[in-house]
């Protein structure tokens, strides 16, 4: 059977103003392609029946599934289950098992139950409830001339439990799809275009069964690969195939075949050699800290970081030079060597790292140092390496990309790649 086509619509105010960003049909999509369904379209839409409505019909047009995330709380513009209950031409109800879940949850909590949420135990009668074990709001299974439609709360962890206790059960019950499947490259240190020139012989021999996407992101490029069929493993065999292809001729920029994020790939690079790292961070202020400790058992390689902002606090913490710092500034190479130097030794790593530089005007930027530069330093032991960055983006911009940069450094340390 051919792919199963799906779409996503997202919908309240919040999302089309940028007062939330929606990470809910991103982590849809991935999910629903882990079962072989691919997704044509993700559309945000505001609280108004007539913007669900449009959305709705045009998404059935051209999808066999549907889902829907946001409005189903128990507020006034909470309008996704009326407008359902009338699209579908139901009633609503009370469902007694999920007004008993619901009363439940405000008895563990030590809160009244008030009319109001009454209404969260309400759902079409023409509707499949979707039970939601985490939280208030059910999501609620339709179906419409061989189509499901699909709603759920948009709040993201209620939305991702009822996906995997609910959702993907059913809709692998109630479709057969091909099957797909991807293989990644990561590299690092080139653009798109130096990289699509060096591969693209291998591009070209792909067959039709295989697509080649250019996924770009901070300081990294993503080639992924995606094959559908209807037989899993010839695919496996031949993404794989020329998933080495393209890793071999890239080899001096690849860090990972897998599709994790670069804090992971550090990870992993660390744990292979059972080594420790720390940090001593000024302009990125303890973030990469931060994203090293968002992967699990990140406990067994990082040791912390040092964020020493103020140049007082690099000379009282950390022991750099006073008069390194007056001569040279703090956005120096001798001032990167002595913070990673005393990361190493404060906090017993095997490796540091040290980042110091200017992300925005109104620091001390001169016609050396202008806005944007950034150094860095890792160290092992009595090897330091330096290296200056200069990044030309607003703050936030270049603060993620000095994160990102600095990770990259340090994997390259470990590789011996520098």
């Amino acid at each position: 059977m051919s792919n199963i086509k799906a779409s996503i619509i997202t919908i309240g105010d919040e999302l089309l103003i940028g007062q939330v960003i929606d990470t809910n049909s991103a982590w849809i999509a991935q999910r629903l392609n882990d079962i072989g369904i691919s997704v044509l379209r993700r559309v945000a839409v505001g609280d108004t029946a007539a913007g669900i409505k449009q959305a709705l019909d045009e998404e059935l047009n051209n999808a066999s599934i549907v889902l829907l995330t946001g409005g189903l709380g128990p507020t006034a513009d909470d309008i996704t289950k009326p407008f359902l209950c009338n699209y579908f031409g139901g009633k609503l109800v009370v469902n007694e098992e999920v007004l008993a879940h619901v009363k439940s949850i405000f008895v563990k909590r030590n809160r009244p139950f008030l009319d109001m949420n009454m209404k969260q135990a309400e759902v079409p009668d023409n509707c499949t409830v979707l039970f939601n074990k985490i939280g208030t709001a059910p999501g609620m299974w339709f179906e419409k001339d061989e189509r499901v439609i699909i709603s759920m709360p948009g709040v993201p962890f209620e939305m991702m439990s009822i996906v995997e206790d609910e959702v993907i059960k059913r809709l692998q019950q109630r479709f057969i799809s091909d099957p797909i499947e991807h293989r990644s490259i990561i590299t690092a240190g080139e653009g798109e275009s130096f990289i699509a020139d060096k591969i693209k012989d291998i591009e070209a021999s792909l067959p039709e069964s295989i697509r080649l996407a250019y996924l770009p992101s901070t300081g990294i490029v993503r080639l992924r690969l995606t094959a559908t069929g209807n037989d899993r493993e010839q695919l496996s065999k031949l993404l794989e195939k020329f998933q080495g292809e393209i890793a071999h001729r890239l080899a001096d920029i690849v860090v990972s075949l897998d599709d994790i994020p670069m804090e992971q790939i550090l990870g992993k690079a660390l744990m292979e050699k059972s080594a420790t790292v720390g940090f001593a961070e000024s302009c990125t202020g303890g973030y990469i800290g931060h994203l090293i400790t968002q992967v699990v058992g990140s406990g067994n390689y990082f040791k912390g970081s040092l964020v020493t902002y103020a140049n007082d606090v690099k000379e009282n913490v950390l022991g750099v030079s006073k008069k390194t710092l007056s001569e040279q500034t703090a956005v120096s190479e001798d001032v990167a060597i002595q913070m990673a130097k005393a990361a190493q030794k404060l906090l017993g790593c095997d490796y540091s790292l040290s980042v110091t530089g200017i992300l925005s005007a109104g620091g001390e930027e001169n016609e050396t140092n202008p806005v944007g530069t950034v150094w860095m330093a890792v160290a092992h032991k009595e090897i330091v390496k330096t290296k200056k960055f200069l990044f030309h983006y607003d703050r936030p911009r270049n603060k993620d990309v000095a994160v990102q940069m600095a990770m990259l450094m340090l994997w390259r340390f470990l590789n011996n790649k520098m």
